[in-house]
Parts: C-alpha cells; sequence; structure tokens
C-alpha cells in the first residue's frame, strides 16, 4: 500500500530549503491519448492526477492532448527536446513512440501507463483490470433481474478483453446461468470517442434483454451510460468514478487509480526518488476497486456489498484466481 499513501504536502520551509532546488530540475510532462483529457474515464484520471500534483506542489508541468496517432512521437521527443522531465505517456499506445524517444533521451525519466517499455529509463505502470472487472461483475449479477447483462468495450484489444473477462467471470461467480453480450465499438483509436456508438450498442443489449451493462470505452462508455439512464437500466463506469454523471442509473464505476500513478510519477522525480522498471497495481495495492458513493449507495443493498466485499477479500487473499487475459489471450467464462 506504500505506493498509496497520500504525498504529503510540502510546506513552505521544506521547499525553501530543499525541493526548489529539485523542482527547478523537475518540469513534468503527461501526454494525453486519443479521447481527450476530459474524457470522463481514462484520461481525465491523469488528468487529475497531474493537477494534484500542481495543487500540492505549486509547480506547473506541461500537457499534449493526442488527436492524431502521429502525434505521440512528436510530442513526446518535442517535450524530451526541452527538457521535460519526467514524462508520462498515457495508455498502451504510447508504447511505439516511447521505444524510440526514451532510447534516444537515455538521462530523461519516462513513464507509461498501460504498456510495459523495457528500458533502463521508463517506468512502466500496468493495472490488474480483471480483478476489479471481477467486482463490478459480482455488483451486476447481483443486480439483475432478468439474469442477462452487458458489455461495452472501445478499441477490439486484449486490454479492454481484460476488463471483459474479469467481468464475465464476477457474473458467473453469482449466476452461472447468466447471459453475457458483448460488444466492440470498433478496431480503430476512434473507437475511444463515439459516444453515440456506444449508445447504440448498450441499447441493443438492453432489447435482448440486459439490465445491466458495464463500459470499458473511454468517452464512447459515455453513451452507453446516457443509453441506460434514459432506458431505465443500470450502467457500470469505469477507470474514474462516473457514479455522479447519471445517479441512481450507474449502479458503480470499477476505479482504476490512474491519477495516483501520475501524481506518484511527478512527485518521485521532483524528490529524486524516480525507479523504473515494471509495476502492477491491482486490488491489493489499492490500484483498482468499486466505487461506492452518495450518488448509488441507496443502489448497493447490504447483501450486496457483503458480497463484493467477501469477493475483494478472496482475491487480495489468493483464495479466488481472477483470469488474466493477457496471459494467454483467451477467456474461460
Amino acid at each position: 500500500m506504500a505506493f498509496f499513501k497520500t504525498i504529503a504536502t510540502t510546506t513552505v520551509l521544506a521547499a525553501a530549503l530543499g525541493t526548489t532546488a529539485l523542482a527547478a530540475d523537475s518540469v513534468p510532462a503527461v501526454i494525453f491519448d486519443m479521447g481527450g483529457k476530459f474524457d470522463k474515464s481514462f484520461n481525465e484520471a491523469a488528468y487529475r492526477g497531474a493537477e494534484a500534483f500542481k495543487a500540492k506542489t505549486g509547480i506547473e508541468y506541461r500537457e499534449f492532448e493526442v488527436t492524431n496517432p502521429s502525434q505521440r512521437e512528436q510530442a513526446m521527443r518535442n517535450f524530451a527536446r526541452r527538457g521535460m522531465n519526467p514524462i508520462v505517456g498515457i495508455g498502451f499506445a504510447q508504447g511505439p513512440a516511447m521505444e524510440k524517444v526514451a532510447a534516444e533521451f537515455p538521462d530523461t525519466k519516462f513513464a507509461i501507463v498501460d504498456m510495459v517499455v523495457d528500458l533502463p529509463n521508463v517506468r512502466s505502470i500496468v493495472f490488474k483490470e480483471e480483478e476489479g472487472s471481477y467486482l463490478v461483475g459480482v455488483l451486476a449479477a447481483k443486480a439483475s433481474e432478468t439474469g442477462k447483462v452487458g458489455f461495452v468495450g472501445g478499441m477490439d484489444i486484449p486490454l479492454i478483453s481484460k476488463f471483459s473477462c474479469g467481468y464475465k467471470q464476477g457474473v458467473k461467480a453469482v449466476n452461472a446461468d447468466a447471459e453475457i453480450f458483448e460488444n466492440m465499438a470498433g478496431t480503430t483509436p476512434a473507437a475511444w470517442s463515439d459516444p453515440v456508438k456506444g449508445g447504440e450498442l448498450a441499447k441493443s443489449q438492453f432489447a435482448r434483454g440486459a439490465d445491466v451493462v458495464f463500459a470499458a470505452a473511454g468517452s464512447t462508455g459515455l453513451g452507453v451510460l446516457q443509453a441506460a439512464a434514459d432506458d431505465g437500466k443500470f450502467s457500470i463506469g469505469v477507470d474514474s468514478n462516473q457514479n455522479y454523471i447519471h445517479p441512481g442509473s450507474v449502479l458503480t464505476s470499477m476505479i482504476k487509480r490512474v491519477d495516483v500513478a501520475v501524481e506518484r510519477a511527478f512527485t518521485d522525480a521532483m524528490e529524486g526518488n524516480f525507479t523504473t522498471g515494471f509495476q502492477s497495481l491491482g486490488l491489493s495495492d489499492g490500484g483498482v476497486d468499486y466505487a461506492v458513493d452518495e450518488f448509488n449507495t441507496e443502489l448497493i443493498s447490504e447483501e450486496m456489498k457483503a458480497a463484493v466485499e467477501m469477493a475483494k477479500a478472496d482475491i487480495i487473499a489468493g483464495k479466488i484466481a481472477v483470469h488474466d487475459y493477457m496471459s494467454d489471450n483467451t477467456c474461460p467464462f
């Protein structure tokens, strides 16, 4: 849990005596991926982490929002040339660009979320999405009255199948006879930013009897949440806590703490504690979870909460092994 301990606010005296010198050498940067920093999901979680760092330290950061795949490498190299440090890339698609640019600038620190780049100056941060998805699958099965639930993914890639498979396993753990519908929004990066398509896919699943749909689709998922609210069904948000978007309709959200990962990368570089290598964050680290707040607390009964908390404890204790789709690209559920 040390990775996720709250970063203490820097005092004025400490800043004057030590942090200022470090900060002068540390101008962090973050590169958001397709969908933009206000996608209310994955990118926005990273944005909140960068903003939290700025609020606590007073240090400005640089940012770039990718709107075309060709911009990733260009933006990353531009930041490196200008002395930004560390440079954090958000999303698996930043991998090829970081492999090139980090090799060209070995004295610059880099971090990437959702991909592994095996270079000595890169921190690779991945999450056990399957564990958090299992938990929301338990809640979906408990909330469903039809025994039919759905999943809408963004781009059809193994990472999103990781969400889907964990979700299916959680659903099946509660109701072995449950029917699970699944659709992906597309095979290109545009699949992350098409709320209309997300809404259409959700409505098709509702028409087949689903009454709970989990969206892991970036801003495309906003269409799923809207369709559920319009049809009087339940949706499940992802990455950020999306319960507030349609209170009473969003059953819960599968939280992925990209915000903390970004804030920690910035802070570690500022303090001279930046480490590289591979980090895999799951339930035991606080890296993923499900969300309960004032917007959905009345939707989660005591029986549902007891069931999901037991599942959470069993996963952490190793009593439940959640299948990782990335291990063999298969899902047995």
